[in-house]
């Protein structure tokens, strides 16, 4: 062994005590955080104490290793499985699918458990790419918190005897299906018969993150109320104004794989590389990686929006409210009339949707970096819908409400009358994995397998389609939410059989099926593009942006982080809120980010609140509708100084999950607050 001895730096040579030698000395001599003749679950520390220790894979490995997982289903070992080597790890192509949001993956499973989960490298659209949500998924299998059993009346119940009831209501009054956006063609297929069945049911899609207004242009604009599909990596120009692509807009794991092609050089293509111009009011990682940004309020994004149509369309010169728009404007229009330039813009409003739609026509977008041959199913929802469903329910005309991959006693704006209203329908069904804000107000809660329990398949653009093929036996007495409307309209197959029968029959043989379920993509050869005639109204589109009556007081940004999203059962996920943001690096909760401009002048303020709430940096937000919540502040540069930003996703019922819940009776805010309220 070498005697040779090194020294990390001057510090050390010379022996000098500096103050961050003393840290890293006393490194590992922090006190254990409990008592070791505890047991391991019954230790009286702070949760995040016991993380610190143990880390939370310990945990979760512990977790697996107790589910209570009914004897019947376990594998019998002393006849072992042909395809299961004990220790050695299995995989198998399945696809994650939640609300729109979609990857392609491979599911490792050892000893027949999921415990990892990584990108498919066949499919085309994520490319083997995955997103924080997408690795994490696999430890919702496993969360404590999911429904064992259906519920009827808060009390324990059998399928059959909750399946007689909610015929009987489904034969009476209106009914409602409320589901999130459904990428699944086969899903997609059982709706159509369940809906034949109760003519009397409608079916609507709604989205906590609302894409309305971008759907509603783009049928105002090409006749087509769908999504195109944007291929970054063949634009040499991208002008994103609000859109966080790289993060939280639409499909950021496939437009990440696009984009990071187009931002690669080489020593003998130095001129290939894209350039990437962003308008945000809050602080991005899409914003972090332009080459040229600027930051606007909300209500200025119009305006910014009609600037650059203007400066494509007739040269003209900007006049924005800052430098930094007017120049950023300028050279953005000027690189865009070159060609292969794409505008995205993040606004639910359909005036300034319908003008970057004519931005996109002006610049030849369509059929070269935007694509209308292959259209994309990621969001379905339209606002209207759900507001038409609360407004028959409070008349009392609903019979039957059920509701699929939904929460909107939480997530919808007026979560409070949804729940109001909800309580006037007669037979209410959710299919929640675990006792969320909705599924209490529900008369009957039949839960529904996770994704890695179930089969299933999704169709993200137009014939792309991918299969999902289960990990794990159910480890509850839970059922397909397929399976009950099967049941429900009669039929006598279960969804395995069904999903089956549609794919053998789309795909001719027993082989080509095989072949599909282990590749786990089935995608054509090439990519068509295809453009679309423009027949929007872009004259009267502008004039109602221009009719909006400007803001001069500080405006609220409600953001999505990258790690929750929009919430739903992400928030009970420990990983994710151990997961530091990538801007503010803070984790575990959600707190208002203010510029370093907008934060002093809040310190000034907070001299008039307590001692305490100084000390924590907590001030009050107002939304336009009254409802007001407590939040601490987090100063983050790069943000608009009039503006200010809070993360949805928190402030969760501690039916939710001990990670998810917020106990304000308890004096305990750890879980945030709900700012889908504002």
């Amino acid at each position: 062994m070498s005697q040779k001895q090194y020294w990390s730096g001057l510090e050390d040579l010379n022996k000098i005590n500096a103050p961050h030698t003393e840290v890293a000395d006393n490194e590992f001599k922090e006190e254990l955080p409990f008592d070791l003749s505890d047991s391991l679950f019954n230790a009286n520390t702070p949760r995040r104490d016991f993380l610190k220790f143990l880390g939370f894979s310990t945990l979760a490995a512990t977790l697996v290793a107790s589910c209570e997982m009914p004897v019947r289903r376990a594998i019998p070992y002393a006849i072992k499985p042909e395809d299961i080597v004990p220790g050695v790890p299995n995989y198998y192509a399945s696809t994650f699918a939640d609300g729109g949001d979609y990857c392609a993956i491979v599911i490792k499973t050892r000893d027949g458990r999921p415990i990892k989960i990584e990108g498919n490298d066949m499919s085309s659209i994520t490319r083997g790419g995955t997103s924080a949500r997408v690795q994490a998924s696999v430890l919702n299998l496993y969360d404590k918190a999911r429904i064992r059993f259906p519920y009827a009346d808060g009390k324990e119940a059998t399928f059959d005897a909750i399946d007689r009831v909610v015929k009987e209501g489904l034969a009476a009054k209106t009914g409602y299906l409320v589901t999130s956006s459904i990428l699944s063609p086969s899903t997609k297929e059982i709706i159509t018969q369940f809906v034949a069945k109760f003519p009397n049911v409608k079916h609507i899609v709604y989205d906590a993150i609302s894409y309305s207004g971008m759907l509603l242009a783009n049928e105002a604009c090409y006749g087509k109320r769908t999504l195109p599909t944007f291929h970054f990596d063949k634009a040499k120009t991208i002008v994103s104004i609000g859109a966080d692509f790289l993060g939280t807009w639409l499909s950021p794991v496939e437009f990440s794989k696009a984009y990071s092609k187009g931002r690669k050089i080489s020593a003998k293509d130095t001129k290939s590389l894209s350039k990437h111009y962003h308008v945000e009011p809050n602080h991005t990682i899409t914003g972090a990686a332009a080459d040229h940004r600027a930051t606007c309020r909300p209500t200025e994004k119009g305006m910014v929006v009609t600037a650059l149509y203007n400066a494509v369309v007739n040269g003209a010169a900007p006049s924005l409210p800052s430098k930094g728009l007017n120049e950023l404007v300028t050279k953005a229009a000027a690189d865009l009339k070159k060609g292969n330039g794409m505008v995205v813009c993040g606004c639910n409003d359909v005036a300034i949707q319908t003008v970057v739609n004519a931005i996109n026509d002006k610049i030849g977008a369509n059929g070269t970096t935007i694509n209308w041959a292959t259209t994309g199913n990621y969001k379905q929802g339209i606002d209207k819908d759900i507001v038409d469903m609360v407004a028959a329910m409070e008349a009392g005309s609903v019979g039957t409400v059920i509701l699929a991959g939904v929460n909107p006693v939480y997530d919808y704006f007026e979560g409070k009358k949804f729940a109001a209203a909800l309580a006037k329908v007669g037979v209410t069904v959710s299919f929640a994995d675990r006792m969320d804000e909705t599924a209490q107000k529900c008369k009957f809660v039949v839960p529904d397998h996770n994704f890695l329990e179930n089969w299933g398949d999704a169709e993200p653009r137009s014939n792309y389609f991918s299969l999902q093929q289960p990990g794990i036996a159910p480890l509850f007495k839970t059922r397909a939410m397929q399976d009950s409307l099967l049941t429900w309209a009669g039929g006598t197959q279960s969804y395995a059989d069904f999903w089956k029968d549609y794919w053998m029959k789309k795909l001719g043989s027993q082989a080509a099926f095989d072949q599909a379920l282990q590749e786990g993509v089935i995608e054509p050869k090439e990519i068509a593009l295809g453009g679309a005639t423009y027949a929007g109204n872009v004259a009267d589109a502008i004039s109602k942006i221009q009719a909006r009556k400007a803001s001069t007081g500080v405006e609220l940004v409600v953001y999505q982080k990258v790690g929750i999203g929009h919430g739903g059962v992400w928030s009970n996920n420990p990983w994710l809120q151990e997961m530091p943001d990538p801007i503010t690096k803070a984790t575990w909760d959600n707190y208002l980010c203010v510029s370093p401009k907008r934060a002093k002048a809040l310190d000034a303020e907070l001299t008039g609140f307590t001692e305490v709430d100084a000390k924590k940096r907590v001030v009050t937000v107002k939304g336009a509708n009254g409802y007001t919540i407590k939040a601490p502040i987090i100063v983050v540069p790069g943000m608009h100084n009039d503006v200010v930003a809070l993360a949805v996703g928190y402030g969760r019922d501690k039916m939710v999950g001990r990670a998810a819940a917020t106990d304000e009776t308890a004096g305990n805010e750890k879980g945030g607050k709900n700012a889908y309220r504002l």
